[in-house]
């Protein structure tokens, strides 16, 4: 079996409410690379912080002001890791359904630290950067698919 390529682009949301049961904040449109074969799968994901157009604009505004913003306009590289339908090491915790590999139970891991490390790659290489990586790290987790 090949190795399947999939990106997905989630997009942003303002999903503020003045009730805080009800607010569930911002987030910027996100960027996911999955590479899929018979035995798991590796991701990449970034947070690009491409926001809904009226809170870019809030956002300008309170720049322009000084204010000292929690976020950041620049991209981050927030995930690089895997999704197996076994544990890869002993005591892993078995996360629930997995929507990448489609099974009732996931064994994930990743690495913030990674990402943004892969994320300068991206950068400065483009895709193939990333492919690389997500099949590298597809191998060592997984070995070479049948």
């Amino acid at each position: 079996m090949a190795l399947e390529r999939i990106v997905t682009v989630t997009p942003a949301f303002d999903q503020r409410d003045p009730d805080p049961r009800k607010n569930y904040g911002i987030h910027g449109c996100e960027l996911r690379f999955v590479l899929k074969g018979a035995k798991g799968a590796t991701q990449f994901v970034v947070y690009t912080n491409w926001q809904l157009p009226h809170v870019n604009n809030e956002h300008c505004a309170r720049a322009w002001t000084g204010e000292k913003l929690r976020y950041t306009f620049l991209p981050i590289g927030a995930d690089m890791g895997y999704h197996s339908p076994t544990p890869q090491y002993e005591g892993q915790t078995n996360l629930g359904p997995c929507n990448i590999l489609d099974i009732k139970h996931c064994y994930y891991d990743g690495s913030s630290l990674a990402a943004e490390d892969l994320l300068k790659r991206m950068i400065a290489e483009g895709d193939a950067a990333v492919w690389s990586e997500l099949e590298a790290t597809y191998h060592e987790h997984f070995g070479e698919d049948a």
